[in-house]
């Protein structure tokens, strides 16, 4: 038998490569001015390099005019001749009536004296006439908050002084000095006292005569502690200028209103 041939190999397919696309080519847009600067050529610079010389030449042809003219004589004043005061000239302020020179001297000097027949009182209070900073924090109920507030204030300084009448009447006057630089402290001051003297029950108040908004408050209601006499209050409250004036008054009995609003009078007349 014929040998059978053997079946052909099939060739395999080729592969053929991947044709990379070719990319698009932006259209190209169509050229613009609209919002492209344009540049200064040399014929606009020229032109502004000949209108600043312009401006020169005329300004120092002006000048020159100027400077050859005879000068024109001024018109005569409009305003009257003031006329000059008759007499000798006011004499300056004496230093008792001078406020600014009473304020900034000794402050003691501006306080109450103490009545006759006043005897120094039970306590201590400042040292020589005056009571310092943390002296007088230790007055409030928080003396550390006391202490930071009358920093920010600005505390100056005060002047103190109190005394004893009859058995059981003590008196304490304060004169309150601050800087005041940016703001009226004392003011403020006093008027925070008037809330705090308002908001004590059993309270009358009246105003002090000649003090602007002054006031005195008598408290009706004693301050009790066991195994202690029962403590009658009064105070009193003012400013002027940079002093605030306290005034503290405590008694075994109530306390007259003659009483407080006499020591208010007579302290501010003193200011």
């Amino acid at each position: 038998m014929p040998e059978v041939p053997e079946a052909a190999e099939v060739p395999q397919a080729v592969e053929v490569p991947e044709v990379p696309e070719v990319p698009e080519v932006p259209e190209v847009p169509e050229e613009t001015t609209e919002h492209r600067p344009r540049r200064r050529g040399r014929t606009t610079l020229l032109i502004a390099v000949a209108a600043a010389l312009g401006v020169v030449a005329g300004a120092c042809t002006g000048f020159l005019v100027q400077a050859n003219r005879a000068p024109d004589a001024l018109p005569s004043l409009s305003q009257a001749t003031l006329a000059q005061a008759k007499g000798p000239a006011p004499e300056p302020l004496s230093a008792a009536q001078d406020r600014e020179i009473k304020v900034d001297g000794d402050l003691r000097k501006l306080l109450l004296k103490r009545p006759s027949g006043a005897r120094d009182a039970d306590y201590t209070v400042g040292q020589d006439g005056w009571l310092d900073l943390a002296g007088y924090a230790e007055t409030y109920d928080k003396p550390a908050y006391a202490f930071g507030d009358l920093v920010a204030d600005e505390f100056r300084r005060e002047a103190v002084v109190n005394w004893r009448e009859g058995s059981s009447l003590f008196v304490e006057i304060r004169l309150v000095q601050f800087r005041q630089q940016d703001q009226l402290v004392a003011a403020d001051d006093t008027n925070s006292a008037y809330h705090y003297a308002e908001g004590k029950p059993h309270t009358d108040s009246w105003p002090i005569p000649g003090t602007g908004d002054g006031m005195a408050y008598v408290h009706h209601s004693p301050d009790r502690k066991a195994g202690y006499t029962d403590v009658y209050n009064a105070d009193a409250h003012a400013w002027r200028g940079d002093i605030e004036m306290e005034i503290w008054v405590s008694s075994g009995s109530p306390v007259p209103q003659k009483k407080i609003m006499d020591l208010a009078k007579r302290q501010m007349e003193r200011l």
